[in-house]
């Protein structure tokens, strides 16, 4: 019969792995096949301790019962050097557990990312007496709705202590994993302060690296709603993205919830990367690399400011009417209904300034089933086909456009392109100090090397129908197609204010670009001064 598959943890079939079924005393061997499946003169309904072992994998042992009507799904881990703490947000002074991956004694140091990496102390080598025991395992079926919960099997002993003391100062830190044979991996901790210590408080879009994270097999992007029911053999032949080219991806009534406690492949920055290099890589460019930049920026500048993850505006953390300004850059797609009308009304009822340094931000609403596992309400994407004559967003679906907050809302034009800006109104007090006149261009260069060619793009946001009235147009972006940015400035009647620049590559070119640099300084000199 069937009993089921074996996958990694991207879902991925693997073939040839030795499978061994006992029970009752007996033993029975089988084999994956091409496509993971596995197939064994087992009797339904049965128990089995089933052991799996596979060349450049993680062995194991599991507990389950074959069933005719449901294939199991066997996970395996590969080997390799793999990293996260949890939680993954935290304030100074309170705990975080690491849980790496690693099939060989590991050491793991503790940096903050500012304008320089920061080695704050070395937390120690690992290893362990057994063979290849610090070596983690996962569950087996779809644990991106649960977690990978590493650290469970075998760290019983209260004297192996997996935790670490956040330090003093908010920030963006990582921890630096490397082995006695080379291997680097490097994975983000942020950490909130106590009590505000600046006036200036800035969001690290963790909510949207979670969508993003395909650790498992599932992201938003991939397999959105469901776990399928059969691995991936060749993306390019299984996946309806590839293969239907009238799919839409977000078609679905409801969508499987997805869990933070996985690790994220996609936070990871190399060694010897500084902020100034280019950033590298598919995923890095619009999670916590390039979120980094702008940091880095702050510091340089020599301006002050505490960090908070958006979990912690979710959850209450983020006491945002201690603050004069709130910032949130590059990516932040996914937001929680109560975060955007919190916001909302700090900007339109208390004076709130909100510079949104991003692109295609709050675009997308998330609820939480708990504390930590999020789902996200995509809607059905064929209502967003005719964004103008229906709802702008998939947050406007079941909430209003962002548009109302923001001033832009991200529109499908100029996706995937990348350009300068270029000056619409010179006068205004934003463009104090830079030199530039009507029509001019700014923003040329960029460290975002995944989609090249300016401070507009990635994914760009423009004015819509919801925008306020009084909204004034600054700046745009010179993609094709009358795709770029709007980078736009309004005020409330409260003496709120809000500046969007409305592009993803914004944040990775204002170490880069001395306009753009001079640009975000008088708005946030402005915005501090009230």
């Amino acid at each position: 019969m069937l009993v089921g598959y074996v996958s990694d943890e991207r879902y991925v079939a693997i073939p040839e792995v030795l499978l061994e079924f006992e029970a009752n005393g007996k033993s029975i061997e089988a084999h994956s096949r091409a496509t993971g499946a596995v197939y064994a003169d087992v009797i339904p309904d049965e128990q089995y301790k089933v052991t799996l072992a596979c060349r450049n994998f993680g062995s194991k042992s599991v507990e389950m019962t074959p069933r005719t009507d449901q294939p199991y799904h066997f996970r395996l881990l590969q080997d390799g050097l793999l990293g996260y703490m949890w939680p993954k947000w935290v304030q100074s002074g309170g705990q975080s557990e690491f849980r790496v991956h690693a099939v060989e004694a590991y050491k793991l140091e503790l940096y903050c990312y500012g304008w320089k990496k920061k080695f704050i102390r070395n937390i120690g080598w690992f290893d362990e007496h057994g063979p290849r025991a610090t070596m983690q395992i996962t569950p087996d079926n779809d644990y991106t709705q649960t977690g990978v919960r590493w650290n469970t099997q075998g760290y019983t002993n209260p004297h192996h202590k997996q935790y670490i003391e956040a330090p003093g100062r908010s920030g963006l830190y990582y921890l630096h994993a490397s082995t006695e044979s080379g291997a680097f991996f490097s994975f983000p901790w942020i950490v909130a302060p106590t009590t505000p210590k600046a006036p200036v408080a800035v969001l690290a879009a963790n909510i949207n690296w979670n969508a993003y994270n395909n650790f498992g097999g599932r992201s938003n992007y991939i397999h959105a709603d469901e776990f399928p029911p059969t691995p991936t053999v060749n993306a390019r032949y299984d996946l309806k993205r590839y293969t239907d080219s009238e799919h839409r991806l977000y078609n679905a009534d409801d969508y499987a919830p997805l869990s933070f406690d996985r690790p994220e492949p996609i936070n990871h920055i190399p060694e010897n990367v500084e902020a100034t290099d280019m950033i590298t890589g598919r995923s890095a460019c619009h999670v916590a690399p390039a979120e980094w930049r702008f940091l880095a920026w702050l510091e340089r500048e020599n301006i002050d400011y505490d960090l908070y993850a958006e979990t912690q505006f979710h959850d209450g953390t983020l006491p945002l009417d201690l603050y004069k300004v709130l910032i949130t850059t590059t990516h932040p797609e996914y937001w929680t209904r109560d975060m955007y009308y919190r916001l909302k009304e700090w900007v339109f009822e208390h004076r709130g300034r909100l510079m949104y340094l991003g692109g295609n931000g709050l675009n997308c609403e998330v609820v939480f089933n708990d504390k930590y596992v999020m789902k996200v309400k995509n809607g059905n994407i064929m209502t967003l086909d005719n964004p103008m004559q229906g709802a702008e967003s998939r947050f406007d679906i079941y909430n209003e456009s962002e548009a109302n907050l923001l001033g832009v809302a991200f529109t499908r034009t100029g996706i995937m392109t990348s350009a300068p800006y270029k000056v619409i109104d010179a006068n205004h007090w934003v463009f104090e100090g830079t030199g530039v006149s009507a029509g001019d261009v700014f923003g040329k260069k960029s460290l975002h090397e995944r989609v090249p060619g300016g401070a507009s793009g990635h994914e760009t946001d423009k004015i819509t129908p919801s925008s306020p009235v009084n909204i004034e147009l600054l700046a745009k972006g010179t993609n094709i197609d009358d795709g770029g940015a709007e980078m736009v400035i309004h005020e409330t009647r409260s003496g709120g204010m809000v500046f969007s620049v409305g592009s993803i590559t914004y944040s990775s070119s204002i170490l880069v670009d001395d306009i753009l640099s001079k640009i975000t300084s008088n708005v946030l000199n402005r915005f501090v001064q009230g």
